[in-house]
């Protein structure tokens, strides 16, 4: 090649185009896999978070709270305290059982924190009560182990003929790989029963100990060693264990006194079951119900699929006809439309960013510009499985994100390429030389647009382990454009770019030659809906549809497109441009450059000024509308399980006034008592009889037909269940997103529980007396005036007697709560042998007043019995439910939920400002935590990656164009963008959702700068070959007017169906031609207000880059010129002298 000839080329662009073949194959071959992997990869609605808090469980039944937090979570905590990289260190002490929290950094594994616990409480253990029936269970936290489906089995069947029915379910769902267990609910444990009579013990003098000692000797089976015989060795085994009920009734059981009595003549020996604790019941039918729980992982769709298939096959060969099998709570439904939606968003986006493109470049050009947008995911589709990143919102959304972003690289080099390919009629020189000629601003461009997000990949704290998953998505997908860009479009538009100046395009040959291929489509597809309407064949009737669907394409793009496109390129595009260069040379005169700069600047204040006046709702999360509302009941303390079950139905019965019945928004109402009707989210406090829920499922958003939103369902709900006596109630609704605290969640702690107690209820009924608007009620999870009967020792009179508390206590235990003194085996199933007085004797205080005890004196040895009521005295007391502690300190926690249209932000303040000013007693602090902790931790991150951002871009423009001051001009964009978000924001009167609308600011800033970078370099390159500034400044701004606008519209577009929620199914267009259009729905609720502050903020921005950006190349142009001849004229008089 001559030396004139040569040009600017980028080596791996014109290799491509040289070995066009290797190219087309590795697109087969990369479009393949991509799309292999976008099947296999698993999908779920949210991504794994891992939650850095381990959980220690202890069970001590029938102990008070004091007594649990004295006798176990004291020992244990002072053990935990000791561990590195801790939080902070929650418990809950309740009746029977202990729970402590121990959160930990982020940045610790879960590994790691689980066998620190484990040593700390292997280390306690030795200052632990002896007879804990179990270690302290020891579990680390895992939000996708929660129930994915619940399986409601229901009949005219007795619940041990339902829980064989729910166990061989049970059975094959723990089958499949994707299912971690199944818990079943509702249904009754069996319990082998010794209920003594206290009368008949009392008088052949046998003790529990005699019965226990009776049973644990019988039931037993021991291997006697072998024995030789005629050289055979032969295994002895003593043979024991009890086989059914009646071989226990007549155990012989020895008094203390040496006589021998059968057991049944002491007590009534049943194969029963345990006091059902829990209570179930669908659309306000008792049922048992499964609940599923996914691995971490797993596929949800596969695995909802295949439990359906396994329930189906149930009902046809195992199940009864008459018994009915409920599926509620199905997540996949959600994460299955979820996808699709998000799909079609992307199917929307793309044909909006091609239509788009068609006009400015023709619709050859646009398509293989669109082509990047598969590609590019595909590439993305290859990378993400080996991260182990799940198919799931946030991914989605980030190739939705980068939907009209990554053919920004692609629009400026095949515009530039048909633009040089005018003068240039050897399309492969044309080619090469455009990718030459703006890979360094593309470059450049793409690193900028990039640098936001690498920050936001190391978002800490479990909000950021939620949202990492869209920049290092947007990252993976961006560089694949780049590659797309530079490797697959050039060789496209090698291959298939028809400029309007061809011979084929002016004598419509393309035309000819579809218009054959055309009729033929058109005939197939007359023959393929003959084949469905004669042989119902619904494979054709698609087939049919799609063909026509073409067809109709073809014949509007011909008879309608080509003409708009050419009246688009030969006259309003070019009046476009002719009107923005006479307001581009208007701008650059004279001192106007300063006045635009300072009527940016004063926006900029004024923008400010104008929403802190109009004062838009501030959210830290989106609010959408719930797919499924609860309603918490909490009865007094102490409060028997059948009591809260039927204040649980008082509630149910309000709930179906209020939402109406057979409502069809209405999926199911389910109600949980006790098992399931803990508020409080990740674990269980024992269990808590006091409790019960109420649970409002919906169908999916696009299934709704009443018109109501589920937000003012959710009020109806809150109004009709208020005031229900002695209840305590709270509605709230499922959380979507990262988990976080109450939105009014405020701390008093104080090491004196009275203090404590006397200070949290002062302190709560304040602020009840403000009267705050917006906050629903002010509770309290602390439990007073729960019931309890207190036996005192006289421990005097008691060892006179040769007797000591722990004889007196364990022999009051196995009367009332029962002893398991040992187990019936059966097959693979053990059930416990319990042994205690029979009903009438537990549930009469004067028969446990008169209990006498029988023990073996102390001192003499011999066997005695006394009464109860003459070593102790019975007092009727009150004690607390619960208490709480966190960090060692007890607390008590006041918390509200925000009614529908206000925001914490505004009640929150109002608190902190009275409790800074409230009386307190020496000791108590009083501290507003929460989702207001995540939310400043949130709004300090957001604004440092900014900075970071703001750094880096800076560092790339510096590197570039090695100027202080064009790098500022660009720069500036960013933070004049951000008056097009608020002005956004205050006049389609729109919510600021500090994660999403922060995250939007963020993102923004990169992808704003891209343009300024096309302009400025171009004035730059233009100003080398010569051309004076302003003639050069006005040259860019025309030459790069058409991709900016291109990229702008295309980021745009390709947000805006997300932004109004606009939901078109394609594949029912052609399978039922029914395109099933809607708009809203859970995605534009969760999204929109991110794309909405990008749009805005982008459409702003780009009358930045078309006007501002070139008024300040301009200025600094002028400025440096002034300087400069200053610094001469100095020279000059310097000289002169």
């Amino acid at each position: 090649m001559s030396k004139e000839n040569k040009f600017k080329e980028f080596f791996a662009t014109s290799w491509a185009i040289d070995n066009r073949t290797s190219i087309y194959v590795l697109a087969l071959f990369i479009s393949v896999l991509g799309m292999m992997n976008y099947y296999l990869i698993p999908k779920e609605t949210f991504p794994q978070v891992i939650i850095p808090y381990i959980v220690v469980s202890t069970p001590y039944p029938g102990t008070s709270p004091e007594d649990m937090e004295n006798l176990v979570t004291r020992p244990i905590e002072k053990q935990l305290k000791s561990i590195s990289n801790v939080k902070n260190i929650t418990s809950n002490s309740v009746p029977d059982y202990s729970s402590i929290i121990v959160e930990f950094e982020p940045d610790l594994s879960i590994e790691t924190a689980k066998q620190r616990v484990r040593d700390a409480v292997d280390k306690a253990k030795t200052d632990l009560p002896s007879d804990l029936p179990s270690d302290p269970d020891i579990m680390d936290v895992d939000v996708s182990a929660m129930p994915v489906m619940y399986l409601n089995i229901s009949g005219n069947y007795d619940l041990v003929k339902l829980k064989h029915y729910a166990e061989l379910a049970q059975d094959r769902i723990e089958g499949l790989k994707e299912i971690t267990r199944v818990d079943i609910v509702g249904a009754l444990d069996r319990e082998i029963q010794i209920n003594a009579d206290i009368f008949k013990m009392q008088a052949a003098k046998v003790t529990f100990s005699n019965i226990e000692q009776a049973i644990a000797m019988e039931n037993i089976t021991i291997s006697g060693g072998s024995l030789t015989n005629n050289g055979t060795r032969n295994t002895v085994r003593i043979k024991g264990q009890f086989t059914d009920v009646e071989t226990i009734r007549n155990i012989v059981v020895q008094s203390s006194s040496g006589a021998l009595i059968k057991l049944r003549d002491l007590a009534d020996v049943t194969d029963s079951f345990a006091e059902q604790a829990s209570f179930a019941r669908l659309n306000g039918k008792n049922v048992i119900t499964l609940n599923v729980i996914k691995k971490s992982g797993a596929n949800l769709l596969d695995a909802s699929d295949q439990i359906k298939d396994i329930v189906e096959d149930l009902k046809e060969h195992s199940y009864p006809k008459d018994m009915d099998v409920t599926l509620t709570g199905d997540q996949s439904r959600f994460t299955r439309n979820t996808l699709e939606e998000l799909n079609n968003t992307i199917i929307i986006g793309f044909i909006l960013v091609t239509v788009v493109l068609m006009f400015f470049m023709g619709f050859t050009n646009a398509f293989f510009v669109g082509l990047s947008v598969p590609l590019s995911m595909f590439v993305a589709y290859m990378i993400i499985p080996g991260l182990g990143f799940t198919m799931n919102m946030i991914v989605m959304f980030a190739f939705i994100f980068a939907l009209g972003i990554v053919v920004d690289d692609a629009i400026v080099v095949i515009e530039n390429t048909h633009r040089l390919h005018r003068f240039n009629p050897d399309i492969n020189i044309a080619a090469k030389k455009a990718a030459g000629e703006v890979f360094l601003p593309i470059l450049s461009g793409t690193l900028t647009t990039l640098a936001p997000f690498f920050p936001l990949a190391f978002w800490p704290g479990i909000v950021g382990q939620f949202m990492h998953y869209l920049p290092v998505t947007l990252i993976i997908t961006l560089f694949a454009s780049l590659f797309v860009a530079y490797v697959f479009n050039p060789v496209f538009a090698v291959s298939f770019m028809k400029h309007e100046y061809d011979k084929d395009y002016q004598q419509g040959n393309t035309w000819r030659k579809l218009k054959m291929s055309t009729i033929i489509m058109a005939c197939t597809a007359v023959l393929l809906y003959i084949a469905y309407f004669v042989g119902k064949m619904h494979a054709a009737f698609t087939m049919a549809n799609i063909l026509l669907f073409v067809v109709i394409l073809i014949l509007l793009f011909h008879f309608l497109l080509k003409k708009m496109i050419t009246n688009f390129q030969d006259k309003v595009w070019p009046g476009v441009m002719a009107i923005y260069e006479n307001q581009l040379r208007w701008i650059l005169k004279g001192a106007r450059p300063i006045y635009i700069l300072g009527g940016m600047v004063a926006m900029f204040f004024v923008s400010i000024i104008i929403t802190g006046i109009a004062k838009p709702t501030v959210l830290f999360f989106p609010n959408a509308d719930p797919n499924s509302v609860f309603v918490y009941i909490k009865m007094p303390g102490g409060t028997h399980q059948e009591v809260t079950d039927s204040v649980t139905r008082i509630a149910e019965k309000r709930v179906y006034n209020a939402i109406g019945q057979n409502n069809p928004d209405v999926e199911s109402v389910l109600a949980n008592i006790t098992i399931g009707a803990e508020e409080e989210g990740f674990v269980s406090s024992g269990n808590p009889y006091n409790r019960g829920k109420v649970t409002v499922n919906f169908v999916e958003h696009k299934y709704r037909t009443t018109g109501v939103s589920t937000t003012q369902y959710m009020e109806k709900i809150r109004e009709a269940v208020a005031n229900i006596a002695g209840a305590e109630i709270t509605v709230d609704k499922e959380q979507n997103g990262p988990p976080t605290g109450k939105p009014i969640n405020i701390e008093i702690t104080n090491e004196n529980l009275g203090t404590l107690i006397t200070d949290a209820y002062a302190f709560r009924n304040y602020i009840d007396s403000l009267d705050i608007p917006g906050v629903e009620e002010l509770k309290t999870d602390f439990e007073m005036n729960s019931p309890e009967i207190v036996i005192n020792v006289d421990r005097e009179r008691a060892q006179r007697l040769g007797i000591s508390t722990g004889q007196i206590g364990m022999e009051i235990r196995t009367a009332l709560y029962g002893k398991e003194i040992s187990k019936l085996k059966q097959d693979e199933d053990e059930y416990p042998i319990m042994l205690r007085y029979s009903r009438l004797t537990r549930d009469n205080i004067d028969a446990l007043v008169n209990l006498q005890i029988t023990y073996r004196d102390m001192n003499s040895g011999m066997l005695r019995s006394v009464p109860l009521s003459s070593v102790a005295k019975i007092d009727y007391t009150s004690s607390y439910a619960g208490i709480k502690r966190l960090d060692q300190k007890r607390v008590i926690t006041v918390y509200s939920n925000v009614l529908s249209g206000y925001s914490a932000n505004d009640i929150v303040p109002v608190i902190k400002r009275e409790a800074a000013s409230f009386n307190l007693h020496e000791g108590t602090t009083i501290k507003l935590t929460g989702e207001q902790d995540d939310q400043a931790e949130t709004v300090a991150f957001l604004l440092k990656a900014m900075i970071i951002a703001i750094g880096a871009i800076f560092f790339i423009l510096i590197t570039q164009f090695a100027s202080v001051s064009k790098s500022i001009i660009i720069l500036s964009e960013v933070i004049f963008s951000i008056i097009g978000v608020l002005l956004g924001v205050v006049i389609f009167n729109m919510d600021i959702v500090i994660m999403m609308t922060g995250l939007g600011i963020v993102a923004l800033g990169g992808i704003v700068v891209r343009n300024g970078i096309l302009i400025v370099e171009f004035i730059d390159s233009k100003k080398k070959e010569g051309m004076p500034t302003r003639r050069a400044i006005i040259e860019g701004g025309k030459t790069r007017i058409t991709p900016v606008i291109l990229t702008a519209t295309a980021t745009m577009l390709g947000l805006v169906p997300l932004a109004v929620g606009l939901n078109i199914n394609f594949e029912t267009i052609f399978t039922e031609l029914n395109p099933h259009i809607y708009f809203g729905g859970d995605n534009v609720a969760f999204w929109g207000p991110l794309a909405w502050s990008i749009i805005f903020g982008l459409s702003f921005a780009t009358f930045l880059t078309l006007m501002f950006v070139p008024a300040l190349y301009e200025l600094d142009y002028t400025i440096r010129l002034k300087i400069k001849r200053f610094r001469n004229l100095k020279r000059i008089k310097a000289l002169n002298k």
